[in-house]
This record gives C-alpha cells, sequence and structure tokens, in this order.
C-alpha cells in the first residue's frame, strides 16, 4: 500500500506539472466517466496531500480526491518537471535543464519505489523504466501522444505536455469545498501540513486515552495520518515498543517519541522516495539501502530472519488484517 510519503510525492508532482495548466480529462475504463467530463477543460488551481489522500482543486471549487489505498497508483508521462529541492535516492541533487528536467539517472530499488514515472503501488513496469522515459515519457521516440492508453486507467488527465494515469484506487471521486473540508477533519494530524506541536499534542492525547493496542492505532487514519504497514512496524521497533500494548499504557513519552520520530521519517521519505528507517549508515551501506528495501528496515518483511541488533527471530502475525513484523525481545 502507498504510505503518506508517497502521496506527498504525488502532490508535489501535480503541483510542478499541472497546476495552472488546462487538462483534458477521461475515463478510458469508464469507471469514472461523469466526473472526468466534469473536470474536462478545467485548470488545477491547488493540490493537498493529507495523508494517503490527495485532494486536487479545479477552478469553480470543483475538487478532486483520490485514495491510492492498497494497489492505486499514479502513472506519469511526458515531460516531468522535477522538484530541484528534493535528492535522488542517492543522497544527491539530480543535474537538471533549463526546464528542470531531471537528467542524472537515480538509484532505484527492485521495486522502482522513488520513480518519477510511477508513484503508488508497486507495478513489474516500473522496474523496467528508462531514465529516457523519467524525462520524456513512457512512450518510445516517434510513437504517438498522448501516449496509448494502457490497462484500466480510471482518469487520465492531460495537458500539452504531461499525461497522468490514475489506476486501481480506492477512491477517485468529485467533492465540494465543504465536503473536502468534512474528509480532512476526520483525519489525524499530518506532519506535513498541520502545526508539528498540535499535531503531537493531538495523537498524544488519543493515543493515551485508547485501550486499542499501540500497532492498530498506528494503522488508523483517524489517530494519524499517513502511517502504512511499513512505517508502522519500523517505528514501532525504533520505539522498542510491545505492538500489542494498549494505547492507554503506553508511557507518554514513549506516545511522543513515536510522533517526533514519523516526523523524521516522513520528511526522509518524502525527500529520497523511500522508507529508509535506518540510521547512521556510512555511505556504502547508505547506497546499498537506497537500492535494496531488504537493507533498508530494521523488521519489516524480515519474518524468520535474527534481528539486527539482538539476533532473536523476527516474527510476523496477521494483525487486522495486514501483516505486524516485530521483534519479540527488543519490544518487550
Amino acid at each position: 500500500m502507498p504510505e503518506g510519503h508517497s502521496v506527498h510525492r504525488i502532490a508535489r508532482q501535480f503541483d510542478r506539472n499541472f497546476v495552472g495548466r488546462p487538462v483534458t480529462a477521461s475515463s478510458p475504463q469508464g469507471r469514472f466517466t461523469e466526473g472526468a467530463a466534469v473536470l474536462d477543460g478545467r485548470t488545477p488551481t491547488e493540490v493537498r496531500a493529507v495523508g494517503k489522500q490527495m485532494f486536487l482543486e479545479f477552478d469553480h471549487d470543483i475538487w478532486l480526491r483520490v485514495h491510492l489505498g492498497m494497489y492505486g497508483a499514479w502513472d506519469f508521462a511526458g515531460e516531468i518537471l522535477v522538484d530541484p529541492t528534493i535528492a535522488s535516492s542517492n543522497g544527491r541533487m539530480g543535474q537538471t535543464n533549463q526546464r528542470g528536467t531531471q537528467l542524472e539517472e537515480p538509484i532505484l530499488d527492485s521495486a522502482g519505489e522513488n520513480s518519477l514515472t510511477s508513484i503508488g503501488a508497486p507495478r513489474r513496469a516500473r522496474v523496467h523504466v528508462r531514465m529516457s522515459e523519467q524525462t520524456t515519457g513512457l512512450a518510445d521516440e516517434g510513437d504517438q501522444w498522448p501516449p496509448p492508453v494502457v490497462g484500466q486507467v480510471r482518469l487520465r488527465l492531460l495537458t500539452d505536455v504531461t499525461c497522468a494515469d490514475l489506476r486501481g484506487p480506492t477512491a477517485c471521486e468529485l467533492q465540494t469545498p465543504e465536503e473536502v473540508a468534512a474528509t480532512i477533519a476526520k483525519l489525524g494530524p499530518d506532519p506535513l501540513v498541520d502545526d508539528v506541536s498540535e499535531g503531537e499534542e493531538r495523537f498524544t492525547s488519543v493515543v493515551r486515552r485508547k485501550p486499542t493496542p499501540i500497532g492498530l492505532l498506528l494503522m488508523d487514519q483517524n489517530v494519524v495520518s499517513g502511517i502504512g504497514n511499513v512505517y508502522r512496524a519500523e517505528l514501532l521497533y525504533r520505539a522498542r515498543q510491545n505492538p500489542h500494548t494498549p494505547g492507554r499504557d503506553v508511557p507518554e513519552e514513549v506516545v511522543r517519541g513515536i510522533w517526533r520520530d514519523w516526523v523524521r521519517l516522513l520528511s526522509i521519505g518524502v525527500e529520497t522516495g523511500q522508507m529508509m528507517t535506518m540510521d547512521d549508515l556510512d555511505p556504502d551501506a547508505y547506497r546499498k539501502a537506497m537500492a535494496s528495501r531488504d537493507d533498508r528496515h530494521w523488521v519489516y518483511h524480515r519474518a524468520g530472519l535474527p534481528c539486527r541488533v539482538c539476533g532473536t527471530e523476527i516474527v510476523v502475525e496477521e494483525a487486522a488484517g495486514r501483516k505486524l513484523y516485530w521483534c519479540p525481545s527488543c519490544q518487550r
């Protein structure tokens, strides 16, 4: 499932490449035909990411709400302008031309997690994306523009030079400003949207009065926005916190520490495009971690392997239908 850092990166992608430019909208799949007809010819004016949801405003107070869910992703093609403030995954800024298009090839992990052309649920095609495709689009030279529709595309947004295809979202709907406000009001704090100190107080207050296990609370988007399966496992391990402890029994300083760690990890995820959760790596280890998820996390996806700290076998169990990874020794 795409987690909060991915959605913030998608929002930045739309801000750079779509805001202020009229779009042609269509629903090749046919499941969003009426909504696409409303958006067709309009100009995006603002984009917001809150947790795992993105809100794209169009002129005349029309908002597009997208929740990628488990399998959703945005696939981009054409000219893709790069945010010069975001580092590539090797920790260096990408070279850019005068239009801001990236020229230097970043390191892609085995799932293409930091790809500029597809952000969301991993797809096999993302592993094979050529760098030329990241700067000029997915179509080969001489192929038609816009690129042909491939697969089930719920919504296609097209400017003169950039194409965005939405596939497999949990939610794709139009909302009024009042509906957007109501949707956001139900979500927990997001460190990149809300005041960080206020968010800490809100998060701590909610967690400390809940009998629900902390491992489930971190996945509840009404408690905190953006945390998914990977960040949940890693945050709890970094805090040395047993995931089964009721929220109200977790010491306040630990709850606050988890929030502050989330603030930090989310920023790293947005900057690098990858969920890096290990600290103090030397340059070689950092590059290795950027290239492979297996070298990037403490416990996630490491069931049956020895804990990196104590050597105890990492366990995996089902928690509310999702896999929970943790170390029974470090997280007593």
